[in-house]
Parts: structure tokens; sequence; C-alpha cells
């Protein structure tokens, strides 16, 4: 059985008297489309910056592709490639050249380098600016280098922090859609996001961290059907005393002629509920279907929003 792309246990990081991370546990295996979720400062960045070696961890492990992240740094940083939210490169080469001095920093020379960045500006929509500065990039541009500087020597492992924040909604579906297809090709990923809409939709898994500690883990859908609201509101046009024998297979408040229904899948849940109703001649006057969101399961754990 092969190793999780990334593995931490019982991780601790303080500040001063601040604790960063308090018993962090996380397992992504190889090929997992992986999403951090948390509010400003719950240790989200911490964490991949102990992962990559830019800050020490107190105490706990931490591995990637079965390998101590300390111990084997060489191999271990070989492994990631980061898209990190703050640019650190020189302002004043251009864009193509700055992948070129990526790729040397792994070994790679321009001749082997070449094929891989060709294909990067060319996907990532950078072709025409290769010989631009970054200072000449828009916000969106900067955010797609980010990322081919992160792919340029091809690692198993990519880690995302806020890759579209403050990137523009057409730029950031075309992103979305760039990232479904590295996860489609194997590629290991771990995102951290600020949409949660954008967890919802890429991620196969995803743990909420707060204060430093997970607070659940598990996929989007899961984690809503878990802890979410979803639910189904019926009006009826009058009351009626056939109904508790026509729903004696279902459970249901009753305030009046409204009836709700807690159900983990209102979709599949309501056809059958009004064909029940109907069955007894009783009528519907309105239907209500509410779904949940990981946004839901987020304030109810953490009773925050993401941004705050």
């Amino acid at each position: 059985m092969s190793a999780p792309a990334i593995q931490i246990s019982e991780l601790k990081k303080s500040y001063d008297d601040v604790r960063a991370l308090n018993g962090v546990n996380i397992n992504i295996e190889q090929g997992q489309f992986f999403g951090l979720l948390g509010p400003n400062g719950a240790g989200k960045t911490t964490i991949i910056n102990i992962l990559t070696g830019l800050v020490l961890r107190e105490s706990g492990m931490t591995k990637i592709m079965g390998k101590d992240t300390v111990k084997d740094y060489r191999f271990t940083r070989s492994q990631v490639g980061i898209a990190a939210q703050e640019l650190s490169v020189d302002w004043f080469f251009p864009i193509e050249k700055l992948l070129y001095f990526q790729a040397g920093y792994y070994g790679i020379s321009p001749k082997f380098a070449k094929a891989q960045i060709d294909q990067l500006l060319d996907r990532l929509g950078l072709s025409k600016k290769k010989n631009s500065r970054l200072r000449q990039l828009s916000g969106g541009m900067k955010r797609r280098f980010q990322i081919a500087k992160a792919l340029v020597h091809k690692p198993n492992i990519l880690i995302l922090d806020e890759p579209t924040a403050g990137v523009d909604v057409e730029l950031r579906h075309d992103l979305w859609q760039y990232l479904r297809d590295l996860h489609q090709e194997g590629t290991t990923i771990l995102l951290t996001t600020h949409y949660i809409e954008e967890a919802e939709l890429l991620c196969e898994k995803v743990a909420i961290i707060d204060e430093g500690k997970i607070l659940k883990e598990g996929s989007p859908k899961a984690l809503t059907r878990e802890l979410g609201q979803s639910g189904i509101t019926i009006q009826l046009s009058g009351d009626d005393d056939k109904l508790s024998s026509c729903l004696e297979d279902y459970s249901y408040t009753r305030q009046e002629n409204r009836l709700h229904f807690s159900v983990e899948d209102p979709d599949s849940a309501l056809p059958n509920i009004i064909k029940k109703i109907s069955a007894c001649d009783i009528h519907i006057q309105r239907v209500e279907a509410s779904t949940s969101s990981l946004e839901d399961v987020f304030l109810s754990l953490t009773g925050k929003g993401i941004n705050q």
C-alpha cells in the first residue's frame, strides 16, 4: 500500500504566546484533491509553511510521500510545488525567464525544461505575456504565473494557498477547470481557500480548521448531510385528519397547516412525500426545499464566517 501524499500527526506550533497549531492530524492520499478551510489566523498557512520547510515545527510529525520533511528535506521539497499568496520573485525579469530560473533550482536544464514551460504558458494563457515583466501583469495573470511556477518541475503534489483570491469570475472558472485537469492526471492537490463554493466544487475531502485545531473532516457532501439543516416545508390548503396515517413513515413537525421534514437529501425525498400526501387527496398549496451548504457546516462548527 502506497504512503499518503501528505501525513501530519499531532503537529504543534507556537509564536511566542500564541498557539498557531494545537495537535493537527491530517492524511491526504496520493491523487486526492483536499481542501483546508478556516478563518483568517486558523493555522492554514502555518501548516503549508511547515510542510515546505519555511517554518520549523515545534513538535509532531510531517511526512511527504512517506518521508520526513525535516530529515529528508531534499526529497520532500522536490515532490511539492507551491503557489503561495505572496509573490517572491525578481520583478525585473520576463516571466518566461523566471520559469527557467525556477526549473534550475530543481536541477532541470533549460533544454529539458523548455517543453514543460511552453506547455504551462500555453495552458494558463500566458504565452503572449512571456516576455512581460511581472509588474506589467494584471492580478489574475500573476495568479496564473504562480501556478505555472509551482508546476515547472512537474511535482507530485501541488499546494495552492488562496489561488483565486481577488481574480475575476471568468478567470476563476478557467483556473478551476485547469485544476480539475491536473487532478484527473493524478496530481495530489492541497487547497486553502476563502471561497467555500470553490471547495464544494473541487475537493473530494475537506478539513475545517479553527484556532489551530481540526474540527471536522470528510467529503463536502458527507459533512453537509451530517451537520447541515436540509429540509422540506409543505404548506397545505387546509387541515386534514388523514395526514398522520398518510405520513406515518416520515418524521416531521407541524404548525397548523405547515409541515416541516428534516431530511438529508431533499431532492430524493420530496417526490415520495408529495406522492404520499396526494394519495390521501390532501391539497398542497406550496412546497419549499432547502439544502445545506458547506458554509452552513462551517458556521455551525466555528460560529463565525470564513473571512472573520
